[in-house]
């Protein structure tokens, strides 16, 4: 392929998935000087309106965007990372990690309140059982329901009051230039997000190495070690529980440089149980750092929580 020629980049169309590679093209313009073109591909995620889980979870946004580059119907695509399985695709790679953007969990809700101040009994929107499980496990008394949408369905809900409040990634409002209607952002603490959420992927085909080679350049090694533990949690525990799971990484400064530390939970269903482990380790053993932890987690008996009593539907 010409090196003058444009790069098309495949994306989604939601307005999310637009800006968000919209800032990656504005990235590969300034640092690459290469030219790009937007190519919208429609996922089995868009199209399907029933709950992620029922369609296999994570995967439903990615498997389209992967045919369309083996295809060569584009050249590079841009992900949301939390979406991507944790297997390997074949002839694809994961070729850059930009800088991540904050990864906290956030709440719009009715007349500006945050979660401790929504009334029992109040309906809080969200489609992730990590999160349900997580606010079920804070014990407010809320009732929570399942909805599907991009950001701008979501919000709308709680404008037109079907539901009080909804949880969503403080990352994609920041895209998206929405954080002023966010009410409250999530302690890690409280919630801990899924692995990867606020970083982006960049994925090419493998044997296209001149492309891979100039996207390297738009790597984060901070935010790729980090989320490469957050992974290594995921795919360990995946192999042994199938419980909603949160997980966050971050280089911080250690006594001897920067070191990586990694926390993770597992939680029940019904968030009555869980497994809560943390630990550090050195930045550039990032996915042994999230495999140790896994098994720990496993050692713990975090395989045993999907086995708890299931609390009543749409209760917590």
């Amino acid at each position: 392929m010409s090196t003058t020629a444009p790069l098309r980049l495949g994306t989604r169309a939601s307005a999310l998935a637009t800006t968000q590679s919209g800032l990656v093209a504005d990235m590969v313009r300034e640092r690459l000087g290469r030219e790009v073109e937007l190519v919208e591909v429609s996922t089995e995620g868009d199209r399907n309106a029933a709950p992620l889980a029922s369609m296999g979870g994570t995967g439903v946004f990615v498997s389209a965007l992967r045919d369309a580059l083996l295809a060569g119907r584009v050249d590079l695509a841009v992900h949301s990372l939390k979406d991507l399985p944790t297997t390997p695709a074949d002839g694809i790679a994961l070729a850059a990690i930009p800088p991540r953007e904050d990864p906290r969990d956030v709440v719009v809700a009715r007349d500006g309140l945050t979660l401790g101040e929504l009334p029992v009994g109040s309906r809080l929107g969200t489609g992730s059982p990590r999160r349900v499980s997580q606010l079920a496990a804070l014990g407010l008394g809320l009732e929570l329901q399942d909805i599907r949408g991009n950001v701008d369905t979501r919000i709308r809900k709680v404008r037109d009051g079907e539901v009080d409040a909804v949880v969503l990634a403080r990352a994609g409002l920041a895209r998206l230039g929405r954080l002023d209607e966010v009410t409250e952002v999530l302690d890690p603490l409280q919630m801990l997000p899924a692995p990867g959420q606020g970083a982006l992927a960049i994925e090419c085909r493998s044997d296209d190495t001149d492309l891979v080679a100039a996207l390297a350049r738009l790597d984060d090694p901070a935010t790729r070690a980090a989320v490469t533990a957050e992974r290594a949690v995921l795919s360990t525990l995946e192999a042994g529980c199938a419980a909603p799971l949160g997980a966050l990484a971050e280089v911080v400064e250690g006594e001897d440089g920067e070191e990586l530390w990694l926390r993770a939970v597992a939680l029940s269903e019904d968030g009555g149980l869980s497994v809560r482990m943390s630990a550090s380790g050195a930045v550039d053993d990032a996915a042994q750092l999230g495999t140790r932890l896994a098994s720990d987690m496993l050692d713990e008996g975090a395989a045993d929580l999907m086995e708890a009593p299931p609390v009543r539907k749409q209760q917590a």
